[in-house]
């Protein structure tokens, strides 16, 4: 018995070698990759001074096109310690494309993963409506992948079974994988394998896949979390704050790593962070949620808006975090959203992404 779960683990680990090796035979065959490493990436103009941020691109004017993520009139509220309602979002609306990586910031408690909560459809809004692909949003589904700063990966199995565990779950019936194991085998799974070390090259770790979680750093476990979120195709991708707890050089690495896959899969990004260097690197467009704003003398001040809503340039090397221009972006968005004693009126308000139809 002993020797036959060693020959089935030797088969294992070579049929894992096996695919590693044709993988990378592939990789080495294929076209080069439009944005392979840092150096590689094509620079594009900086974002605009501070002082003249209306010089920025623009898209055009009117509504846009349709939508893989649609907010109307959204307001949440939760109890508070001292009795009645705290409002966190205070009428919010939104539209995002398809293959639009969003990034969102503002201050602590200003509402960002409350936002991401009601997109990923964990919670429902107080008032009005979060749709995905045409559809209101009631409960979490595959068609809305998410990475956390946490890493979501399963100890006892390997880097590939990780990323093949959820096609898997999807594509296959209770007990099928066990109790059909040789024909399973030479369809399903090798099938889901193929594809998993795609993703794994996508990811840079196809020469780890026989891998457990223990054995990779930090930025190699959150790599696999995202290849994991990633196989499922999900019409868009939610991020909460991933690379918080790393490194600053493997946080630089995993910045390049996934606006690599954003090109490369084709993928709409809902990125929220509380850095505000990387949400413009990342991003091609940037949201800033405020609590701190004004409106008319009969408007109550409750609850954040979105009082930045901005196109940014995107491609860049990461050398470009450097540049004086990069800088007072960062600096006029710092007033903008962050600053308590600097307060738009809700007129006054940069909103320039494409609105919603009918808004």
């Amino acid at each position: 018995m002993a020797d036959e779960e060693s020959k089935e683990k030797d088969a294992k680990s070579a049929a894992l070698e096996k695919s590693a090796a044709a993988a990378r035979a592939a990789a080495k065959n294929a076209p080069p990759r439009a944005i392979a490493t840092t150096s590689d990436r094509p620079s594009t103009p900086p974002p605009p001074a501070a002082t003249e941020p209306a010089k920025a691109a623009a898209p055009a004017a009117g509504a846009a096109g349709p939508s893989v993520l649609e907010c109307r009139g959204v307001k949440q509220r939760y109890p508070s310690p001292k009795g009645g309602y705290q409002i966190v979002l205070n009428d919010i609306d939104l539209h995002v494309p398809t293959h639009d990586f969003v990034s969102v910031v503002g201050p602590s408690g200003c509402g960002k993963s409350t936002l991401l909560r009601l997109v990923l459809g964990s919670e429902s809004p107080w008032e009005g409506s979060v749709r995905a692909n045409g559809e209101i949003v009631t409960h979490p589904d595959r068609r809305r992948g998410i990475v956390f700063q946490k890493y979501s990966l399963f100890p006892h199995l390997t880097v590939l079974d990780n990323v093949v565990f959820g096609l898997e779950l999807d594509g296959t019936w209770l007990l099928q994988k066990w109790l059909t194991w040789p024909w399973y085998k030479k369809t399903h799974h090798k099938r889901y394998v193929e594809t998993a070390m795609e993703y794994l090259r996508t990811v840079q770790l196809d020469e780890h896949a026989g891998k457990f979680p223990h054995q990779l750093s930090g930025g190699m476990q959150q790599r696999v979390a995202i290849a994991q979120a990633m196989i499922m195709k999900p019409s868009i991708l939610l991020m909460d704050e991933p690379f918080g707890a790393l490194d600053p050089g493997t946080r630089e690495a995993l910045q390049v790593a996934i606006v690599d896959a954003f090109h490369q899969q084709n993928l709409t990004v809902f990125f929220v962070t509380h850095d505000l260097e990387e949400a413009l690197f990342v991003g091609n467009r940037l949201l800033v949620f405020s609590p701190f704003w004004k409106g008319d003398d009969t408007t109550p001040i409750l609850g954040s808006k979105l009082v930045m809503d901005v196109p940014t340039p995107t491609g860049r090397a990461t050398g470009v975090k450097q540049t004086a221009e990069f800088q007072d972006f960062i600096a006029h968005v710092r007033r903008q959203g962050f600053d308590s004693t600097y307060r738009q009126h809700v007129d006054e308000f940069e909103l320039r992404a494409p609105k919603l139809a009918g808004a």
